[in-house]
């Protein structure tokens, strides 16, 4: 059996060997080690350290008996062969094939949103949970934004966090206080943009939301995608 993914490769891996089969395994994932996703507010908010947002290593959590090939990737699926090969230049049979390989974690897609989000004092934060930098990072999003209106975007669906990631009503809150203290304009508002027809694709969660979006102001805009920043 080949597993090719990320963590939830590794964990289905680690339970049948737990399980007690005998099986042939291996294991290709391009990382040893994997964000874990559930601990991305508790670092962003400086809760708990950052040292909490990593797994241990891939070799820590599989037992040596099972084939591991960290930091590849499989460059050819042969499946009428039953075989894939990968970018280390190996190459494995298999009976049984788990592909787990997620969301690819990217922005580079909008048009000098990469440059800017690493422009010293630039207000541009990306909740891609792909690396401890970003979340370093991410530490400061939304505090003291005193330029005006901001806009929270959302991408075109599927993509890894849709359903938690609608961030507007909790920077409204920021802003809110920001404006009591003096800190942003008294007629700074919330935008929310997203190519999407909803928030939520569950229209009951999707109702609740719009609904606090008029009670607080947020201006909320659906069908618009982002291409291009400057």
């Amino acid at each position: 059996m080949v597993f090719v993914g990320g963590m939830n490769s590794t964990a289905i891996l680690k339970f049948l060997q737990c399980d007690g089969v005998n099986y042939k395994m291996a294991l290709v994932t391009d990382r040893s080690r994997f964000i874990l996703p559930q601990s991305y507010f508790g670092v962003a908010h400086g809760h708990i350290a950052d040292l909490k947002l990593e797994s241990g290593t891939v070799s820590a959590q599989i037992e040596p008996w099972s084939r591991m090939d960290t930091f590849a990737k499989v460059s050819h699926f042969l499946p009428n062969e039953n075989k894939l090969k990968l970018s280390n230049g190996r190459e494995y049979t298999y009976k049984a094939l788990v592909l787990a390989t997620g969301f690819n974690h990217t922005s580079d897609h909008i048009e000098g949103l990469k440059e800017l989000e690493h422009t010293p004092q630039s207000n541009v934060w990306v909740h891609a949970i792909d690396n401890k930098e970003r979340v370093d990072r991410n530490y400061y999003h939304g505090w003291n934004h005193t330029n005006g209106d901001m806009i929270c975007y959302s991408p075109k669906f599927p993509y890894k966090g849709e359903g938690c990631d609608f961030y507007a009503l909790y920077y409204e809150h920021f802003l809110r206080q920001d404006i009591l203290q003096g800190r942003a304009a008294k007629n700074a508002r919330i935008q929310y943009w997203t190519p999407n027809k909803e928030i939520f694709k569950f229209s009951y969660a999707n109702e609740i939301a719009l609904e606090e979006c008029r009670k607080r102001g947020i201006e909320v805009h659906f069908g618009w995608e982002m291409i291009k920043v400057k």
